[in-house]
């Protein structure tokens, strides 16, 4: 799980923050090894494991091309691509599926008008062999339904607080995976990364960071 800050990270950017593009890195490639990873041949994070977080760092806007390898190599990356970062967004780079044919996806973090005493969760599912799921509260509230590989939900309002949060398969009472004491704090963005394998390890797992739209203020005038 990655930090949680109270308030922007890495002044004075967030002062500037339409003018920037506000980016972090997901490792989600449940069977590769550590890796070291390239944005324009600049080493921009390095050593990063299976289900690491990077902290959101701001970029220019403008297209950018990403190179990842195993940790200490330089040759034959294990990804290379090109990717967009907007003004004025803020976006988790997640590399995604397994490592004989791992993809870069771009998941936009922009936050939605909220309310402060309300949390907002929204569920991408990362498993690249895990069914479809839908994501419930153990009364069998539904809170996302039918959620597929690399597929990323809108953010839904919840009150805060502490939950149990359950995987089943759509439309069913089979439970695939329980997380409990899962806590929301008020007037924050969270996502539920489903990473992992179903039957293998590493686990079906939940992670469950703060998005960067509960500190980075992209709306800003000044």
């Amino acid at each position: 799980m990655n930090n949680v800050h109270d308030k922007c990270p890495f002044e004075p950017y967030c002062s500037r923050a339409p003018q920037f593009s506000y980016v972090r890195l997901l490792h989600a490639v449940p069977n590769a090894p550590a890796v070291d990873i390239y944005l324009n041949e600049r080493l921009t994070a390095s050593n990063i494991s299976y289900r690491g977080f990077t902290q959101y760092l701001p970029y220019l806007p403008g297209n950018y091309n990403i190179k990842i390898f195993p940790t200490g190599q330089r040759i034959n990356p294990v990804i290379n691509t090109n990717v967009n970062f907007p003004a004025g967004s803020i976006i988790t780079t997640a590399a995604t599926g397994l490592l004989q044919n791992p993809s870069i996806q771009l998941i936009p973090d922009n936050p939605i008008p909220a309310l402060p005493a309300r949390v907002y969760l929204r569920l991408v599912h990362l498993s690249p062999n895990a069914p479809a799921v839908d994501m419930t509260t153990p009364d069998g509230v539904r809170l996302f339904e039918n959620v597929s590989f690399r597929g990323v939900t809108s953010y839904t309002a919840i009150a805060p607080g502490t939950y149990t949060l359950q995987l089943r398969l759509p439309g069913t009472e089979q439970i695939v995976l329980n997380v409990p004491n899962a806590v929301f704090g008020a007037g924050r963005f969270y996502t539920v990364y489903v990473v992992g394998l179903v039957g293998e390890a590493p686990s079906l797992q939940m992670l469950l960071p703060l998005d960067g739209g509960s500190y980075i203020n992209i709306n800003r005038k000044d």
